[in-house]
């Protein structure tokens, strides 16, 4: 979320309210701060709108269940938070919305190839064309960057340098995951049946 260049001037402490009510602003505060960021919000700017002695993840757990019988939800993403809704609602918020821009609307080959960045990043487009047999059209890649689901990594150190891929946090965003360790391990893709043993 952009800061605005000036400092905006609130109450952080919030003394003259009693402690439970205090907590209780300090979460709608922190609510108010994801439910308006198009990106995930990091510790440090949520800890600009409470308390000094406030602990942000104390709050975001409030926070969690106090929402829990909602239809979204507050989810970490790259070691920020960001409010989405849940997953059981998504068909009719498709049904209801205007929401086809958000789409990624990637077929199962582009899905295949983000796969294999995402489980062997850096990797470059030789080391895609080594899983995938064939060559990987910068076209693909292209498309991928322009969604904003990979970006460049570390030059390979070898003749020509070439460009490696990585995954960026709005694939994590995107596939609803809070660090890369989230990604399946390799038992799980075989008992799955996604890959061959």
């Amino acid at each position: 979320m952009a800061r605005n260049s000036q400092k905006a001037d609130i109450d952080r402490e919030l003394a003259s309210l009693s402690p439970d009510r205090r907590w209780r602003e300090w979460m709608r505060r922190i609510e108010a701060v994801l439910f308006a960021s198009a990106s995930p919000v990091t510790r440090d700017a949520l800890a600009r709108v409470v308390g000094q002695g406030a602990s942000v993840d104390l709050l975001i757990e409030d926070l969690e269940a106090d929402l829990a019988d909602r239809p979204y939800e507050v989810a970490r993403v790259g070691g920020a938070w960001l409010l989405r809704t849940k997953p059981s609602y998504a068909a009719v918020v498709r049904a209801a919305s205007d929401v086809g821009g958000q789409s990624l609307d990637l077929n199962e080959f582009d899905i295949a190839v983000l796969a294999a960045i995402a489980f062997h990043q850096p990797i470059s487009r030789d080391g895609l064309k080594d899983i995938f047999g064939k060559e990987i059209g910068r076209d693909l890649i292209g498309r991928l960057a322009e969604r904003n689901l990979i970006g460049t990594g570390p030059r390979e150190p070898r003749r020509g340098a070439p460009y490696t891929f990585v995954t960026t946090e709005a694939f994590l965003t995107a596939f609803g995951m809070e660090s890369l360790r989230d990604l399946p391990d390799a038992e799980q893709l075989i008992d799955a049946g996604v890959v061959d043993p």
